[in-house]
């Protein structure tokens, strides 16, 4: 009776605990980064510090929008004891992300990240797109599935951040919130088309006046 009585509190335990767990990534990332963005110019250092510094990065920026996704799991397989395994997989995704960053993260011009942001963008628009985003937002059996389908929704915003700054915390900031949203609200054309447009927009500016881009360029001498 007991064990049924307190099973449906459970979703929420698993929801609270996978947010106030992005919230200390959030916290440990702002601590990690403190001096590392220089925009274009910016280095990813050594393996070791890259490879913790991009699994909490991707905790802190994942895990919110996938919180109500755990909770769902918790609620379908009827065990908080399944939230740990589903979340952990789901940030294994996105920690093996990281070797693929590591290795095209490097310090390059402003053109060469406007082109990417370009791309970012038309891929907003792309079939691809829509599917693997149409699949993030439904339940997933594992959560290596799950992040499986989110990052390849989320690919064109996180070659933006690397493009961008892969030590930004505004840029950081901005892909989260798009990344989270875009696993929690149904895909609007009135919305995603714009959006899309307004990146792409983004990409040509940087190609066109990069200085007009906040934390884009370092000042000479920096």
């Amino acid at each position: 009776m007991n064990a049924e009585f307190h099973r449906p509190a459970e979703p929420a335990i698993a929801l609270g605990v996978t947010l106030a767990t992005a919230t200390a990534c959030w916290a440990a990332t702002v601590r990690l980064m403190h001096g590392m963005d220089m925009g274009v110019a910016t280095s990813p250092g050594p393996p070791g510090f890259f490879a913790a510094t991009w699994t909490t990065t991707m905790a802190a920026m994942m895990l919110p929008g996938a919180a109500p996704a755990v909770a769902r799991h918790v609620r379908a397989t009827g065990g908080l004891r399944t939230a740990l395994p589903f979340a952990a997989g789901y940030v294994a995704v996105w920690a093996l992300a990281g070797v693929v960053a590591y290795a095209l993260d490097r310090p390059h011009g402003s053109t060469a990240a406007g082109v990417v942001v370009i791309a970012a963008g038309a891929y907003e628009l792309t079939p691809v797109k829509r599917h693997f985003r149409r699949r993030c937002r439904a339940d997933a059996g594992s959560g290596l599935r799950y992040g499986w389908y989110c990052a390849g929704s989320t690919v064109g915003l996180m070659a933006l951040l690397v493009a961008l700054g892969v030590m930004s915390l505004l840029w950081m900031s901005v892909v989260a919130v798009l990344a989270s949203a875009q696993k929690l609200l149904p895909a609007k054309t009135a919305v995603d088309v714009p959006l899309a447009l307004a990146i792409a927009g983004l990409g040509l500016v940087i190609v066109i006046a990069p200085a007009l881009v906040p934390g884009l360029l370092m000042p000479p001498g920096t």
